[in-house]
């Protein structure tokens, strides 16, 4: 069954997000929802006509985690968004960045400061699945640096093309629009 992009056009008028940076970053999206059919379907192909034990193989093979995790991390990423910024003081996820960093407040210290790195790519709050821990992980490409068996939580794209168009190198301004519109319903949603 073929991937579809969701639509995040719901996102357009999102104080801090010019509706010119939301919808370059949605075809960028889409683009890597069409670039995972693609190589599913060749990938296919290929399995069908014997070609595993091809160099083209491996490579497409390879590929595939780019372009998966560049189409779900987006998702993530744009289903955290579109919120007034505010956690449920005395939900759970407020909850459990407090067993984890004492305080929402110091989680948020420290996830900003993730965010704030020299770099390109993603800071990710990631719950572990085998003891309920949270910790903020860098991702520096799609495909490389994720904690086996984690889930992430609360996802922030930080590459140039999530802020540059209205922000231009000043990181810390995005940084700070992002958190004044986080979902954190949806954040919380995914605890499990």
């Amino acid at each position: 069954m073929a991937y579809v992009a969701k639509d995040y056009s719901s996102l357009i008028g999102t104080e801090g997000f010019s509706e010119m940076l939301l919808n370059n970053h949605f075809t960028l999206y889409q683009g890597y929802v069409t670039n995972t059919n693609k190589a599913l379907d060749i990938l296919g192909k290929m399995l069908n006509d014997g070609q595993t034990g091809t160099p083209e193989y491996a490579e497409l093979k390879r590929r595939l985690g780019w372009e998966f995790n560049g189409m779900r991390l987006h998702e993530y990423y744009f289903e955290n968004l579109g919120g007034n910024g505010s956690i449920e003081a005395g939900g759970k996820l407020a909850q459990q960045l407090t067993e984890a960093f004492g305080s929402v407040e110091a989680w948020e210290k420290e996830f900003r400061a993730v965010a704030a790195m020299r770099g390109i790519g993603w800071v990710v709050l990631y719950k572990d699945n085998a003891n309920g821990n949270l910790i903020n992980f860098w991702i520096n490409e799609h495909d490389v640096g994720h904690p086996a068996g984690c889930m992430p939580i609360l996802v922030m794209d930080v590459f140039e093309h999530a802020y540059m168009t209205d922000y231009g190198i000043k990181r810390p301004d995005y940084i700070e629009a992002f958190f004044k519109n986080v979902r954190y319903d949806a954040a919380q949603s995914r605890l499990g």
